[in-house]
């Protein structure tokens, strides 16, 4: 099976055009190697998946005739991310919540360095 078509038959991505953008942007790698749409896949491979900021690893466990309901994706595909990943995307999405109030104008220099401690 290809990679673009598996990527979207396990709801890693929500249309096959995605999934297939995201591996022509080489954001989706095999054995630490950028890899075309056209990649087929099998069970036991290993991939990773890069997305803002953070690297997700997946091993395929079975391939799916069609795209399967979200119920049966454990079946087909492990999740064999690091901790240290799950943790900078937890982090990153914190991050992503923190604002400033409503009306408080632009930051100064000294607010943008805060933010900036805050973030490293």
């Amino acid at each position: 099976m290809r990679i673009d078509k598996f990527l979207w038959c396990v709801r890693l991505y929500k249309t096959r055009t995605l999934a297939g953008e995201q591996v022509r942007n080489n954001r989706v790698l095999i054995a630490e190697i950028p890899v075309k749409p056209s990649r087929e896949v099998k069970e036991g491979d290993v991939f990773t998946l890069k997305r803002h900021g953070f690297d997700e690893v997946f091993e395929i466990k079975g391939l799916p005739k069609s795209r399967v309901s979200a119920k049966f994706v454990p079946e087909l595909l492990s999740n064999q991310t690091p901790q240290i990943e799950v943790d900078k995307r937890n982090f990153l999405r914190l991050a992503r919540n923190v604002s400033r109030q409503k009306g408080a104008g632009r930051p100064t220099k000294k607010d943008r360095r805060d933010m900036d401690g805050f973030l490293e």
